[in-house]
């Protein structure tokens, strides 16, 4: 089997629902033929289904041990942190998750400095992949988060209520916050080739219906989780898989990631922007939308801003203007 690189790839995580996805979704894309399992529980159960499942070409390792994990890694997916449960919204994981964050951040800094890129999967995302970039010591570029769900989720609902397939739904963008305040972006959607805006003049979706779809969006999650009675676990493996695949080479990652922004209008925050993915790691342009649309993303970045200054008071990230101390790339 021809693999993207020989390079280490370490799955955090990897003993749950999630991590454990992934690891498949890895084997079964062909990303590299060295994968590393690490969780704090064990993962050699994942590691032993892997190897059953006939994937002979690959070294497959599981550990619990951070240094064996990570020492050499140069790509690294985690879901590494507590799931949000029945009526938790993501702001809910804030504090415990971005420790682990911290934790993460402080193991690549000590056995990975090396490491190519980063893609941080568990909420808060925003936050998390915050922390993580701070004490990791990576470049921005070099970290990105999982925020194409939330894109996904709108397409897939245009598509069920316009009866075509999801291919047919093009332009679907979601920015900001990877949470109930995130901003969602219609004025580029086409529904096979006709503005969507235009099909909400017709009628063919009311406005009405639109703004109720918005709301749908943001809380997908918690709609997993009341018709799963667990939270989304096969989407956000298999989209965060595919961005990882990008950076090695593979595919370009078609949908917005979550990326440190540090420009004229936002300051110092994860978010999702215009982003591109490729082997150079995460660049990013700003969106443009409607003065609508724009207005709802400076709330969503106003939302961030505010439970980033919640970790300053929480003491698990020191004041914005010492950053650079722990971070230079920062």
């Amino acid at each position: 089997m021809a693999f993207l690189t020989n390079d280490k790839l370490v799955i955090v995580g990897a003993a749950g629902m999630i991590g454990s996805n992934m690891v498949q979704t890895a084997l079964m894309m062909g990303l590299t033929d060295d994968i590393c399992l690490y969780d704090v529980f064990s993962p050699e159960g994942v590691a032993e289904e892997m190897r059953q499942s006939g994937f002979g070409d690959v070294k497959i390792t599981a550990t619990t041990d951070a240094a064996e994990a990570f020492k050499g890694a140069k790509y690294i997916i985690s879901s590494g942190g507590a799931p949000r449960k029945a009526g938790m919204t993501r702001e809910d994981l804030l504090k415990g998750n971005c420790e682990i964050a911290e934790g993460l951040g402080k193991n690549i800094k000590e056995y990975c400095p090396d490491v190519k890129h980063v893609v941080i999967i568990f909420n808060p995302a925003d936050l998390t992949g915050l922390v993580t970039l701070l004490y990791s010591g990576l470049k921005p570029s070099q970290v990105t988060t999982l925020a194409g769900l939330d894109s996904t989720r709108l397409q897939s609902a245009l598509a069920k209520h316009f009866g075509v397939m999801q291919s047919k739904v093009t332009g679907c963008t979601t920015y900001g916050g990877h949470g109930e305040q995130m901003a969602v972006f219609g004025s580029q959607v086409r529904i096979d080739g006709t503005p969507l805006y235009d099909l909400i003049e017709q009628g063919k979706l009311t406005a009405e219906e639109w703004e109720q779809m918005k709301v749908d969006v943001t809380k997908g999650g918690a709609k997993i989780i009341e018709l799963r009675g667990r939270s989304s676990f096969q989407s956000p493996a298999y989209l965060s898989v595919e961005m990882i695949r990008s950076v090695m080479g593979g595919e370009k990652f078609v949908w917005p990631a979550g990326t440190f922004v540090k420009n004229e209008k936002y300051q110092n925050i994860m978010m999702a922007m215009d982003t591109t993915l490729d082997e150079n790691g995460c660049t990013f342009k700003m969106p443009h939308g409607t003065p609508e649309e724009m207005a709802k993303l400076d709330a969503s970045y106003e939302h961030l801003c505010k439970m980033r200054d919640e970790l300053v008071e929480l003491n698990i990230v020191p004041p914005i203007s010492e950053w650079s101390k722990v971070n230079p790339n920062l």
